[in-house]
């Protein structure tokens, strides 16, 4: 899921460089999105590894 973070950022880079607003802003939009959900599920496996007592 990362990967496509980084995938729709670097599409948005792109497309903003080359004058694309809307599309850079919609991809740069679904790559934050993307981000907090990976941030989100590494929390709660880190989480629940420390509760089982496993090391990540």
């Amino acid at each position: 899921m990362l990967g496509w973070a980084l995938v729709f950022l670097i599409v948005a880079i792109i497309a903003g460089v080359l004058g694309f607003g809307g599309i850079a802003g919609a991809a740069a939009g679904i790559a934050k999105i993307l981000f907090f959900i990976f941030l989100v599920l590494l929390i709660v496996a880190a989480i629940s590894a420390a509760v089982r007592g496993r090391t990540p």
